[in-house]
């Protein structure tokens, strides 16, 4: 019998007949491993700095906390089961994922094309960094169609050395919807017998559970596991996930830089996989219910959620339905008014605390335009419908109830 990731989350990769009979995976709190004799010390490093390919009967052992260690290895096992990946990479922050992906594929001369907007610290990133090294970059939006892209391109002063595609989507903090294959398209066009053009998915906002990136055309799909995987907020960490080939070149550059997430952290992530899908379904499930009264407030100009996407939205709407799940649970709202009453609200709320970050079993709430995404261009965030009246709302696992009574009462304080 297949078993569901759920069921597998418990025990999946760990044999405990190895950590002396224990039900859970102990942390391997240790820098380096006893090798059993020179032999299999010479064993090991040759295949771990790819001197040769492990042959296919070879057991390997660990070395160093740094290259492995069994809490990482596990976790990583783990992860693989919900996007039906070949293999993960674990990090210490998903700011670190995602730069050491990048900084893997790219190399000067070559261009980016990133969808916007993605997270604050991706876009400084992408925007601000990456030009440092002579990459260069191109942005567009959920809302470009394949021929608008495929003009910027050809429009663009370096288009023809497109090398990575990168998205975030749903974009963060406008649930707007990118079209996956569509760009998957985009990459196969400028892709060719010597070089290939890969694309990265930021799943974040949906997490393992609601979207599955790699499905629908994605080479690699990223993280930052401290969110919903995480979803506790008590750890920081990041996820890059693909085939072997390409998550084997993604550790080799995580092994010198030196950003693989140690052994608390992926025991604290093993541990949270057990409740990501109970956790999960309740917050999609609070969304909606939140999501729904906001629609119906005097005080909220308009709902960003999934959920409110209908047929007349055509286009985004047939993404919703062949990429999406579930309609997410973030809901991001514009205020009446601007900075002055969202400060309001986000000053009045009593149970929703104010505070960055997403996906955790408490329900959270920020000012995209002046906190996550302060360092993106103003003309852009106009652009993307990031004003000073926009609130970001993370629901959690509260009682639904409960949340509601606390938009309410917030809201209520701003009109007097």
């Amino acid at each position: 019998m297949n078993l569901s990731p759920e069921s597998l989350m418990m025990s999946y990769g760990y044999k405990p007949e190895l950590s002396e009979g224990a039900i859970k995976c102990p942390i391997f709190q240790t820098s380096t491993f006893v090798f059993k004799n020179a032999e299999e010390g010479k064993n090991f490093f040759e295949v771990a700095y790819g001197l040769r390919e492990k042959h296919p009967d070879e057991e390997l052992g660990l070395i160093y906390s740094r290259l492995n260690n069994p809490d990482l290895e596990i976790l990583e096992n783990r992860l693989t089961l919900w996007d039906k990946a070949e293999d993960a990479a674990v990090f210490e922050s998903g700011m670190s994922a995602i730069s050491t992906t990048l900084l893997e594929f790219l190399k000067p001369g070559d261009l980016i094309l990133y969808s916007s907007p993605v997270y604050g610290g991706t876009d400084h990133f992408i925007s601000k960094i990456l030009p440092s090294f002579g990459i260069h970059t191109l942005g567009v939006t959920a809302y470009d169609s394949k021929e608008e892209v495929l003009e910027k391109l050809k429009k663009h002063e370096h288009g023809n050395k497109l090398a990575f595609v990168y998205l975030e989507t749903p974009a963060n903090p406008t649930n707007a919807l990118i079209d996956i294959g569509m760009y998957k398209e985009v990459a196969k066009l400028y892709s060719t017998d010597t070089k290939q053009v890969y694309m990265a998915v930021d799943n974040t906002y949906m997490g393992p559970l609601w979207q599955h990136p790699l499905e629908h055309g994605a080479d690699l799909v990223i993280y930052s596991a401290t969110k919903y995987i995480g979803g506790h907020s008590d750890v920081i960490a990041g996820a890059c996930l693909g085939s072997k080939e390409l998550i084997g070149r993604v550790k080799v550059l995580r092994t010198f830089l030196g950003c693989m997430a140690g052994p608390w952290t992926g025991w604290l992530l093993m541990r949270s996989l057990e409740t990501l899908k109970v956790r999960m379904d309740q917050q999609a499930e609070n969304a909606a219910k939140v999501a729904e009264f906001l629609n119906h407030h005097p005080m909220v100009e308009k709902v960003y959620y999934l959920g409110n996407i209908t047929p007349e939205d055509s286009r985004q709407y047939e993404i919703h339905q062949r990429q999406s799940k579930s309609n997410g649970a973030m809901v991001s709202f514009d205020i009446k008014g601007g900075e002055k009453e969202a400060f309001k609200f986000l000053n009045s709320m009593k149970l929703i605390k104010l505070a960055v970050s997403l996906g955790s079993t408490e329900s959270l709430a920020e000012h995209p335009a002046t906190m996550t995404h302060a360092d993106v261009d103003p003309e852009l965030r106009k652009k993307m419908s990031i004003t000073d009246k926009m609130i970001r709302l993370s629901v959690g696992v509260e009682n639904y109830k409960d949340i509601i009574w606390d938009i309410e009462q917030a809201l209520e304080k701003v009109t007097t």
